[in-house]
């Protein structure tokens, strides 16, 4: 089926290819969530000499106005208006109170589009034209004006700030081929906007809640990863080392390529380090390595692996490695999943670390949503072959509970770091919890971080309560 692309970057994939020429679309939201500028965005994006872009308003801001503030977009080209992008003001059709004043309306939109051949035609506001008719006249206009547009290649898109109950039994919807819906929901640290398709005819549309961004490149929007299809994973065998002295003994040789791991532990007990000696043994045997730090800057980074020789500075530089340093106040599910996918998908990328768990928890504010975001990114990674180091923060005292987020499930590895109390003395303990289809050592080891990073040591003898409780004992027994 021929697809008009939208020009909006993430869109289309939500759409399904885009919109189907001669369909109806409605743009539905409260003020302020972005209906006119996608709008704009996707007239400006499909305009030529030969098939413009119609923009009528109704009652909304002048056209001035309208203009004044696409100055700031990337999308938008002054050259292009009159001969590519016409806007046209359909107040005066409406205004007198004559009866029948829907059919000038209809007429003059239909004979344009007809005579013309644009590729879009929006009206905005369509719901303002509730405001000078009844509802049986209302109907039978968008009835006409549906009818006659669905024999051209034009694409319709009916604006409106409808509430709910409004999308639920107006006969623009009824009508409608698309219906999007576009919500603005504040929380905190950041607020979120976020769009769903209601309803598509003839297309398999992705479901539930994307999240769109609006900067100077204009409108953007992030499928959420759950319902993208991310494959099979890459065939890829073998043990990968991790870098970390003692690790890979007790682990039967290395992390197996292409497996998620998880490292949990408190802060500051090296999870961090860990990650980074990972990466810089994935630099070392000449692979393309991601990380992605929600805490750390890359230059913190590059700073604290140099403290232990592992030069992460010159591998940036020769994009050997790729740092995603995303601060909390912007992080966003659905965003970090896109920018993971354009790097995956920028050249091969054998090693990911994402630091940390925590982080994206906090961020989603979806409990029930997070463990199938997390499959699906996980299923991402490994569908590109690449192999997932992730960190996650635990308790410092005490036992060691579920992550947050309860996934641990998900991943073929987990790796428990805790600190000990031994006669005063507090040192590390690392032990292998899981190792999926694989033996590993079941001891639990004491660990330094020295000059050279994190050093896996001997096992501790007659220790107990290392993971937070206490073994029964057999009673001596006394004659």
């Amino acid at each position: 089926m021929k697809r008009l692309a939208t020009g909006v970057p993430g869109l289309d994939v939500v759409l399904g290819g885009g919109l189907e020429p001669g369909s109806v679309t409605v743009l539905a939201g409260a003020p302020g969530t972005g209906k006119t500028i996608l709008a704009q965005q996707m007239c400006f994006a499909n305009a030529t000499l030969e098939h413009r872009s119609v923009y009528y308003t109704t009652l909304s801001e002048p056209h001035s106005k309208l203009v004044r503030h696409l100055d700031p977009f990337d999308f938008f080209a002054p050259e292009s208006l009159g001969p590519q992008v016409e806007y046209l003001h359909l107040g005066d059709l409406i205004r007198d109170d004559r009866p029948g004043r829907m059919g000038p309306l209809v007429d003059e939109v239909a004979r344009k589009t007809m005579d013309e051949h644009p590729v879009l035609v929006v009206i905005d506001s369509a719901k303002a034209l509730r405001d000078f008719t009844g509802e049986r006249e209302l109907r039978m206009a968008f009835y006409d004006l549906t009818s006659r547009l669905a024999h051209t290649d034009a694409a319709l898109l009916l604006l409106g700030e409808y509430t709910p109950s409004e999308m639920a039994a107006g006969v623009e919807f009824s009508l409608a081929d698309t219906i999007i819906h576009l919500a603005y929901e504040p929380r905190e640290p950041i607020d979120r906007r976020w769009l769903r398709v209601v309803k598509m005819r003839g297309t398999h549309h992705l479901e539930g809640k994307h999240t769109f961004r609006i900067s100077p490149i204009g409108f953007e929007v992030f499928p959420r990863i759950e319902t993208l299809d991310t494959g099979p994973a890459q065939e890829v065998s073998g043990r990968i080392p991790s870098g970390i002295p003692g690790l890979d003994d007790l682990m039967g040789g290395g992390i197996g390529a292409g497996e998620a791991t998880v490292i949990l532990g408190p802060s500051g007990v090296g999870k961090t380090i860990g990650g980074l000696r990972f990466v810089a043994e994935g630099i070392a045997q000449n692979e393309r390595c991601l990380y992605v730090t929600f805490q750390d800057t890359a230059d913190q980074l590059v700073k604290m692996a140099a403290t232990f020789g592992w030069d992460l500075g010159a591998a940036l530089e020769k994009e050997h490695l790729v740092v995603h340093h995303v601060p909390l106040g912007e992080l966003d599910l659905d965003l970090l999943a896109a920018r993971i996918r354009e790097q995956l998908a920028g050249g091969p990328v054998h090693r990911v670390v994402i630091d940390s768990l925590a982080e994206m928890v906090f961020a989603s504010r979806e409990s029930d949503r997070f463990p199938a975001y997390a499959r699906s990114l996980t299923g991402i990674i490994r569908a590109a072959g690449a192999t997932l180091l992730i960190t996650s923060e635990t308790t410092t005292l005490g036992p060691s509970p579920e992550p947050i987020g309860g996934v641990t499930f998900l991943f073929h590895n987990v790796i428990l770091l805790r600190y000990i109390e031994m006669n005063s003395f507090t040192g590390r303990a690392l032990n292998i919890v899981k190792m999926r289809n694989s033996d590993h050592s079941k001891d639990v080891c004491c660990f330094t971080i020295g000059a050279d990073g994190l050093t896996v040591r001997n096992p501790l003898e007659s220790v107990t309560g290392v993971l937070g409780w206490s073994a029964l004992r057999t009673p001596t027994v006394t004659s």
